[in-house]
Order: structure tokens, then sequence, then C-alpha cells
């Protein structure tokens, strides 16, 4: 129980949400891969469905060579792509210009300079409507790492 504790205070330690260049993210000290199952887990608990999984970290890694760059990026970096109908269809009543920000995506991680720490985010919504969104975006970032 005491280990339990220990880990859950480093990681609310790391979590701290950060604002910057429009996105919100999160820090952990959890791998890349719990943090990547907590996200899936917090989608599918959600009601929703995953569009598709980006892997742009081994994509990067793949084609580095191809564009003349040995520079490792990241250690591991996906994107979650998914929708929500109902608060799509919200939003997009609304205003239909709010079509650009779909589908919702949550990035996971791996910076080589911090190994030991896995960032979960994803961008920013505007003012209005879509801060709504915007909050079902935070839930489900904040419960694939266990804030919620």
């Amino acid at each position: 129980m005491i280990r339990f504790l220990a880990a859950a205070a480093l990681t609310l330690a790391f979590a701290a949400p950060a604002l910057a260049d429009g996105m919100v993210t999160y820090n952990t000290d959890e791998t890349f891969d719990d943090v990547v199952f907590g996200l899936e887990s917090a989608i599918l608990d959600q009601g929703l469905v995953i569009d598709s999984t980006s892997h742009v970290g081994e994509m990067l890694a793949r084609t580095g060579a191809d564009v003349g760059s040995d520079k490792t990026v990241f250690l591991n970096a996906d994107v979650y792509s998914f929708c929500s109908a109902k608060l799509s269809r919200k939003v997009m009543e609304i205003d239909p210009a709010n079509l650009r920000f779909c589908p919702y995506g949550i990035f996971v991680m791996v910076d080589p300079a911090t190994p030991d720490t896995t960032t979960i985010g994803y961008r920013s919504m505007p003012e209005g409507e879509m801060k709504e969104v915007e909050a079902l975006l935070d839930a489900i970032t904040k419960a694939a790492i266990g804030l919620e």
C-alpha cells in the first residue's frame, strides 16, 4: 500500500498540466506502453471508437535516413484519433466550421532528452462551444494517467 501511494504521489507530481503553443500536456513517470494502454481504455470508457492510431515516432525513425537526418526525434510517439458523434454534432450545429477540429486527437510521446518521462496531451480548443470538446479531451487524458 505504501509503495502504491508513493508511486501515485510521484505520478501526481509529474502530472501538472502545461500550456504551451496551443497544447495541454501532462508528464508522468509511467511507461509509454502503460500510458497508451490507459489512453485506449479511457477513450473506450467514454463509449468512443478509436478511428486511427498514427505511429509518428516509428515513421520518423523509419524515414530519417531517406530525408538526410540521423536525429532521433522521439523514443516513442503515437497520436490517437477519435470522434464523438453526439458532441461533434452539437458543436457543428452551432458552427459548421468546427469540422476543422475533427477528428479529435491525443498524443503520447517520449522525448529522448527525458527518457523516463512520458508526455500525453492534446491541442487546446478555441473559446466557445469547442471548450466542451477540450473538457472531454482533458478528462480522457487525465484518466489515461490515473488522475480521474
